[in-house]
């Protein structure tokens, strides 16, 4: 949503649709896990009173919203991409199912996985791990708006420490905003890497599939 207050700002998506339009020539095989929360969040209206399985509902849809604007953003840039939901919608993008997930990487396009995992009470995070082990990818990246891992809100605690390296173990132990634990414990269950970057870095997404050690790298073990 850049600047604003909500909504999808089409200079922000211009710009991640170029980096990635820039890996997918390099030969890289992405898949994005986009979540809703510029335009809905169920469990804040949960939290009004409104039913929470309505809500979460609700927030799958926004993440079909975000997702078919990405995909057009890189069918901007000649870049094949398909959107898959979790759930039914078929006049609008394909149902999700892992087979056609890798059957589209393999050919090159970039696969958006949308509605989460389908189910209430999981989140945006979850289904990205669950997609990640699903089709079996080398790193899972947590694009977000900080550099990486803090022990607080670098924001509120400019005197925070900075985790360039956590294991999945310090992060449920500790409660480290990373990802809530039921992603954490998928990534931990299956030996997924997790890197957590800035993705109002410009290009950062680029640097970090090359190799870099840019922002927080969480594995089975702690090298700090």
């Amino acid at each position: 949503m850049g600047s604003a207050d909500f909504g999808i700002d089409p200079v922000v998506m211009a710009r991640v649709a170029g980096e990635i339009a820039d890996l997918v020539r390099r030969g890289v095989q992405i898949g994005l896990v986009i979540g809703g929360g510029n335009i809905f969040r169920g469990a804040g209206l949960a939290g009004g009173g409104f039913d929470r399985v309505t809500g979460d509902h609700i927030g799958m849809l926004a993440t079909v919203m975000n997702s078919l604007a990405m995909q057009d953003a890189l069918l901007k840039q000649d870049v094949d991409a398909r959107t898959l939901s979790a759930f039914r919608i078929d006049q609008v993008c394909e149902y999700y199912s892992r087979n056609d997930a890798v059957r589209h990487l393999q050919a090159g396009r970039v696969v958006i996985l949308s509605a989460g995992t389908g189910n209430p009470f999981f989140t945006t995070d979850s289904a990205a791990s669950l997609r990640a082990i699903e089709i079996g990818a080398d790193v899972m990246i947590k694009a977000t708006k900080v550099d990486g891992v803090y022990s607080a809100d670098p924001v509120k605690h400019p005197d925070a420490e900075f985790y360039p390296y956590l294991s999945y173990d310090r992060v449920l132990r500790e409660g480290l905003a990373v990802m809530d634990a039921t992603a954490v414990v998928l990534c931990k269950e299956h030996g997924m890497p997790l890197r957590v970057m800035n993705i109002n870095t410009e290009g950062a997404l680029q640097r970090v599939v090359q190799g870099e050690a840019i922002g927080t790298l969480v594995t089975s073990g702690d090298k700090s």
